[in-house]
């Protein structure tokens, strides 16, 4: 993933405004040819020069918004080992403040939304999924 620089002059242009921003479907470096995490962090930092990233936890409001999530482990990464990781971006850097942004790093929750008519992840996991899509949405809708 690489942005310009009126990418990302636009994308903070759009979170400062309120946007919410879920990023999904990386995994850790050289999964599949994924360069991991360091080139996703170097473009936030030129979206947001300060920002911090912050280990999401299963009692943030996100995880709640509609279904009860009480654990983050429920939708893992097809093809790698590991558990799935949610880190949040926040305003000003408070975690007290608006989540801006949810990243789902070594998980893949869209997967399960695409193939769920093939049968080729389990149906428990793709419910799972699908509620935390849910929960993404009503969660960025009312805040």
């Amino acid at each position: 993933w690489t942005l310009t620089d009126a990418e990302a002059a636009a994308l903070r242009i759009y979170l400062q405004k309120g946007g919410f921003l879920i990023v999904d479907d990386f995994k850790r470096p050289g999964d599949f040819g994924s360069p991991g995490w360091e080139p996703f962090e170097a473009n936030m930092r030129r979206v947001l020069p300060d920002v911090r990233f912050f280990e999401m936890q299963p009692t943030h409001p996100i995880f709640h918004a509609f279904f009860e999530i009480n654990r983050l482990d429920i939708v893992p990464q097809a093809y790698n080992a590991g558990e799935p990781v949610f880190r949040g971006v926040y305003d000003d850097n408070d975690p007290g403040k608006r989540l801006q942004i949810i990243i789902n790093y070594n998980t893949d929750v869209s997967q399960f939304w695409e193939w769920s008519g093939q049968g080729l992840r389990p149906i428990d996991q793709t419910n799972e999924a699908y509620k935390l899509g849910v929960n993404y949405l009503v969660y960025g809708l009312t805040h």
